[in-house]
């Protein structure tokens, strides 16, 4: 997918001495990058989701009954409803 970025003149100098440094294409170094920046946001960013939902259902240990599962969304969602109610 074509992205058009502008960078400013020390960014674009660092990234051509990068480039060549690495003997590869601007673009590769680019994307190497966007992808080392972002892939642990995303993992902490999940890590973040699943500890409120951790907290959501941790006084909720169990209630003995067999339907949870098949119900979790409709539960998970009264849950947070009633959460940001109280907020």
């Amino acid at each position: 997918m074509p992205v058009s970025v502008r960078l400013d003149k020390e960014t674009e100098e660092l990234l051509d001495k990068a480039s060549r440094l690495l003997r590869t294409s601007k673009s590769e170094v680019i994307k190497r990058s966007i992808k080392q920046y972002c892939e642990p946001m995303i993992e902490e960013k999940k890590q973040n989701l699943s500890d409120f939902i951790k907290e959501l259902i941790k006084d909720h240990p169990g209630s003995g009954r067999g339907d949870l599962s098949i119900r979790a969304e409709e539960i998970l969602r009264e849950r947070l409803r009633k959460r940001h109610d109280n907020y």
